[in-house]
């Protein structure tokens, strides 16, 4: 027989509840029975840019607007792009280097 799930409790505000959850000693299981969860999926959902300044040398953004050109693509998002790369090939290295006996350097 299941257990009875405790209620959710009412929270003040999204900064309280997510200390809620994240905290150690509140179990999920214990106030959500996920047996009953579905997937669901959020086609038009974009994720939340910041807009940021950034200064770099005038002959390196030229070469980057020229191949961004070449490849028919804004050059903001070709910098996004290789942006988002690096930073995925930071952390599959990172989550490598825990496993192994020797630092990683980049």
């Amino acid at each position: 027989m299941k257990k009875p799930l405790k209620p959710i409790p009412e929270f003040a505000n999204e900064a309280e509840e997510r200390a809620f959850w994240e905290s150690p000693e509140n179990d999920s299981t214990e106030y959500v029975d996920w047996s009953k969860a579905r997937l669901v999926s959020f086609p038009k959902l974009h994720p939340s840019t910041e807009t940021i300044s950034l200064r770099m040398p005038e002959d390196l953004l030229n070469t980057i607007r020229n191949h961004a050109r070449r490849l028919d693509v804004p050059y903001q998002s070709l910098i996004k792009l290789w942006c988002a790369e690096k930073a995925a090939e930071l952390t599959h290295i990172s989550g490598n280097a825990s496993r192994t006996t020797k630092p990683v350097r980049s």
